[in-house]
């Protein structure tokens, strides 16, 4: 099936007489024959679902139909971005050991593997995602895990190189981890590029109406954990009466670890409400991402063109710097977010953040509504001087969602907010 027909069809099939619509199991128990089936789903040998904080019959159907979309073995869903985010780093890494990242990733994870995993024993070491292979291998310790970077960076809207990552990655012997929350699967597909898991902020485009808080991590179930480097996937697993990941689940030990293990433990699964408002999502998304891009397009051009605006980060345009890598990755479209300079800095940004009358000043983003944000005020607020600049944000620095709207009364909204900076 193409994508389009994925985002309606896979995860649920209804069998003769059932609803069309995926339906909402809103419980948190399940009742069984016998106490031998009980057991059986504890020591994992049978399939089912003993209970919500691992597994539930509406997020699973969401969940297969995610993988299904970025062509993943599995995947698991939680609570937010970030939950997703660090169940895919302590999935694989313990006190003690470093991952590999890139600076200009969201401020919200780079305050998560900076500071939070850090108080946890595990080192994040920042290389610059234009560094060359050489430099990149010189940022990895015999005790780095893995490597982590964003498809289209939030919010300096630059393109990782996820060949050239996945290329080092492969070669030191560990996975590279990519958020492809702003592409999502329909503009770009990371495991196509040796990417090894994907996580995604599904609060945002998959969502796209604002209305509930989650995330994802996807298996593509194509990486070598029996080099000797991953015991915790290769070894018998104490807790689960000596379990062996890869022995006993093969390809899909990863995302198997990350639900029994990690999700049992740390509870941060979605309800079946949240995951069925997230299908609904799904189901618009190829749509949706097609007019995203085009009047994301026409607004970049449109601010590139203003004499009142210093540079436009948009990788779709001709001249931004990361344009050849988006013809290869993102050769459908860059999503709806570019990033903007108002020529004055931070007081010139406010003040043309503050008379759009259509476009909402709020912390969100990949929205139905265009909406903007003044990074060094919000997201990244917690982050250094020095953090700024390497995630690619400057004081003056805007953030601008395209949603929906005509392109006309969307460009006319910001015609009238730049006459007044």
């Amino acid at each position: 099936m193409k994508l389009e027909t994925k985002c309606l069809h896979a995860g649920y099939a209804p069998e003769n007489g059932q609803p069309c619509a995926l339906p909402i199991y809103q419980s948190t128990t399940y009742k069984y024959d016998s106490t031998d089936h009980v057991g059986a789903l504890f020591d994992l040998s049978a399939p089912g679902h003993m209970y919500s904080r691992i597994s539930n019959p509406t997020v699973a159907a969401v969940e297969e139909k995610i993988a299904a979309l970025e062509g993943g073995i599995g995947a698991l869903c939680t609570t937010s971005g970030q939950a997703a985010n660090l169940l895919a780093v302590l999935n694989i890494c313990s006190a003690g050991d470093s991952l590999v990242a890139v600076p200009t990733i969201y401020g919200g994870t780079i305050n998560l593997f900076a500071v939070t995993l850090k108080r946890l024993g595990i080192e994040c070491i920042f290389v610059d995602g234009d560094a060359s292979p050489e430099e990149i291998r010189a940022a990895f310790k015999p005790n780095t895990r893995l490597v982590f970077g964003e498809t289209i960076a939030n919010p300096a809207i630059s393109v990782f190189d996820i060949e050239k990552f996945a290329q080092v990655a492969h070669e030191q012997g560990v996975p590279l981890v990519v958020d492809n929350t702003f592409a999502t699967p329909i503009l770009c597909r990371p495991f196509a590029f040796g990417a090894d898991i994907v996580t995604h902020s599904t609060t945002k485009y998959m969502d796209g109406h604002a209305i509930q808080v989650g995330g994802v991590i996807v298996d593509s179930g194509k990486f070598d954990w029996q080099n000797g480097r991953f015991p915790e996937l290769t070894e018998p697993d104490e807790s689960y009466h000596g379990v062996c990941y890869v022995r006993d689940f093969g390809a899909a030990a990863y995302i198997t670890k990350a639900r029994v293990q990690l999700m049992r433990d740390f509870g941060c699964y979605p309800g079946a409400q949240a995951a069925f408002y997230l299908n609904l999502g799904l189901e618009t998304l190829p749509v949706r991402m097609e007019r995203y891009c085009k009047n994301a397009e026409q607004m970049a051009r449109f601010f590139a063109a203003s004499d009142k605006v210093e540079s436009v980060s948009y990788p779709a345009l001709p001249g931004d710097p990361y344009h050849q890598l988006a013809q290869k990755y993102l050769p459908d479209g860059c999503s709806g977010v570019l990033s903007l300079t108002i020529k004055g800095g931070r007081e010139a940004a406010v003040r043309f953040m503050d008379s759009l009358q259509l476009a909402t000043n709020e912390v969100h983003v990949a929205d139905i509504r265009t909406c903007v944000l003044h990074p060094a005020s919000a997201t990244h607020r917690q982050l250094t001087d020095a953090q700024l600049v390497a995630a690619g944000i400057n004081p003056g620095l805007i953030r601008f969602s395209v949603g929906l709207e005509h392109i006309d009364d969307i460009m006319d909204d910001a015609r009238q907010a730049l006459e007044k900076v």
